[in-house]
């Protein structure tokens, strides 16, 4: 029963593997995950609201042009336009204006606000390099958890095969009656112990290919697998070329969240500028024209008789009377809408002066904020150097000791399996226990495991100096 469990286990296993797809690579892995990965394409998302925010503040320096209209229908006791007379009267009226102003001279308070957002702009460009590489740095965490956890399983897939062989062999001596039942039975509750281990194994397999699909913002339930390059054949670059100081000084000029921290360092004083000019006068031009039409319609007169006024000229001795012609009305005309409005047609032009005097102390409470916020700015920069250098500081002493520690576990893997290869020999000529047999044998798959854990943990660390030093991951 248990040895038909193993080897399904095992064709499960193999099966699983046949069955897998096209595998992936770190650098497909990274290059894909720096598309779709949600936390870039939100970094990405902020350069767009940036881009609007800088093209808006260059287009504010120019003109400004705006078209309004006015339309109205009166009912009811009202002014006449055409008479001026309060009487009932339903007419409809309309005006037209088109207005525009510019800003002739404001401390440079737009040209420092453009040089503000393009900063601003620069930095969450650089900003979007800085999530790709720590994106990058994760799907690299996650792409040798997910070797280490295979080359785990691996080892455990061979303790399994070594039990059932020695099983094998001890079913045969006990049913030669060399050996007692008991032998037989602590080998087959090893070889169940080894079958959870497997299963154990596995999940972590499966654990850590859904967090890389998460990483790559892939479907949980889709296909996916990595490729296994040999351990041994990854590139490492000696400790004596990862000096803490030469990789600092690298880290500086090459990692894009420095770039990121300058850049809104800059921004944010020329903020300072735009909040200072904001306290000085401003000049700006403007101009206008408008026009209106009422549809009412207006009198039209004409000459009438002549008519004798009480106004008299002497001429000589003889008084004349003065007459006067007279105006009647002949009926009501509506004036075209194309002549009223060439007829109301007014133009305006004129210089705007604006002087700050007193507006509760909020221009210059601006200012002070802003110069504030270049401090905050530069005191994020010295933390962050700061951490930045105690990281390598850090990753350069862990990877020391990752090295020292592998270069002990591999010894420790040769000294488990010589001890274990003479345990075999000792078992096989019936002068060892099966318990201490299968303790020098688990002996040796955990010095196997910590030595693997040693050697990806010493991996990782030697990979994370280099990535500091601006060379991205590579394996």
């Amino acid at each position: 029963m248990l040895k038909s469990i193993a080897a399904s286990l095992i064709a499960f296993s193999i099966v699983l593997s046949a069955q897998s797809q096209e595998k992936w690579n770190l650098l497909k892995c990274v290059q894909y995950a720096k598309v779709n990965n949600i936390s870039v394409k939100q970094a990405d998302l902020q350069i767009r609201f940036s881009d609007v925010t800088y093209n808006q503040s260059k287009s504010a320096q120019l003109p400004s042009l705006n078209f309004q209209n006015s339309t109205s229908y009166r009912f009811g006791r009202s002014e006449n336009p055409a008479t001026g007379v309060l009487e009932d009267n339903n007419f409809l009226s309309s005006s037209f204006s088109l207005q525009s102003g510019v800003t002739l001279f404001n401390w440079f308070v737009k040209r420092n606000t453009i040089e503000s957002n393009k900063l601003t702009n620069e930095a969450d460009r650089a900003q979007v390099l800085k999530v790709q590489d720590d994106v990058a740095l994760n799907v690299a965490v996650a792409y040798l958890q997910i070797l280490l956890a295979k080359e785990q399983a691996n080892l455990t897939r061979v303790q399994i095969g070594t039990t059932t062989e020695q099983l094998n062999n001890t079913r045969k001596r006990v049913d030669a009656g060399v050996l007692p039942e008991l032998n037989a039975a602590e080998l087959e509750a090893q070889l169940s112990r080894d079958s959870s281990n497997l299963i154990t194994a596995e999940a972590s397999v499966q654990t850590f290919i859904l967090q890389m699909k998460a990483l790559l913002n892939l479907d949980a339930g889709a296909p996916f697998d990595i490729e296994s390059p040999s351990i041994g054949n990854i590139f490492i670059e000696s400790l004596a070329d990862l000096q803490p100081e030469a990789v600092y000084a690298l880290a500086l000029q090459n990692l894009p969240q420095n770039k990121v921290i300058d850049l809104r360092l800059m921004s944010a004083k020329k903020e300072v500028d735009v909040a200072k000019g904001l306290m000085y006068p401003a000049i700006t031009g403007f101009g206008g024209i408008g026009t209106s039409y009422v549809n009412v319609k207006r009198p039209v007169f004409d000459a009438g008789p002549y008519k004798a006024t009480d106004a008299y000229v002497t001429v000589g001795s003889t008084a004349y009377n003065v007459f006067t012609q007279s105006v009647i009305q002949t009926g009501e005309r509506l004036t075209p809408f194309g002549d009223q409005l060439n007829t109301n047609l007014s133009e305006s032009i004129g210089i705007g002066l604006s002087i700050p005097i007193f507006n509760g102390k909020s221009a210059r409470a601006n200012w002070e904020r802003t110069k504030l916020q270049v401090r905050q700015w530069e005191l994020t920069k010295e933390l962050d150097n700061q951490t930045l250098k105690q990281n390598i500081y850090r990753a350069y002493n862990e990877a020391t000791s990752s090295m020292q520690l592998y270069n002990s576990d591999k010894k420790s893997v040769l000294t488990s399996g010589k001890s274990y290869e003479y345990a075999q020999k000792r078992y096989d000529q019936n002068l060892l226990s099966t318990f201490d047999l299968l303790n020098s044998q688990n002996n040796y798959l955990r010095a196997q495991i910590q030595a693997l854990y040693s050697q990806y943990d010493y991996i990782f660390k030697m990979k994370l100096l280099e990535f500091y030093k601006g060379q991205g991951i590579r394996l």
